[in-house]
């Protein structure tokens, strides 16, 4: 059973989530969650190509992806973008003082949540 449509829309789900964290000013989560969807987005695409991909790295999924797929290089910058949001916002020891709250902006969190949708739209191109 191959289950891509769950983790696509799953991948959806997680980004309005997302953007929620942004219109309550949870900056740093917005940022997460973002990464989430994105993240999960991939795994939808990967296993709807036929390869199961593990792990959080969105730049190493697009990697093995590109094996398959042609990826544009602004998708590649938006992954590696995401990628700086996978633990930082999540724990205060990322940073030398303060919680996460503190260093996370809504200009970032825009432009994370705008990478995340760049990258689903991305991957429901090929699963539609």
């Amino acid at each position: 059973m191959n289950r891509w449509l769950d983790w696509l829309e799953q991948a959806k789900r997680d980004l309005k989530k997302a953007q929620l964290d942004l219109e309550y000013e949870y900056h740093e989560w917005a940022c997460f969650t973002s990464q989430q969807a994105a993240e999960k987005a991939l795994k939808a695409l990967g296993l709807k190509i036929g390869l199961t991909l593990w792990g959080h790295s969105l730049t190493e999924m697009l990697s093995v992806i590109s094996e398959k797929k042609s990826i544009p290089e602004e998708i590649q910058k938006k992954a590696r973008l995401l990628d700086m949001y996978y633990i930082p916002p999540r724990y205060p020891n990322g940073f030398p003082a303060g919680k996460p709250g503190d260093y996370y902006t809504e200009d970032q969190a825009k432009e994370a949540i705008s990478a995340a949708r760049d990258i689903i739209r991305l991957c429901e191109g090929p699963l539609s």
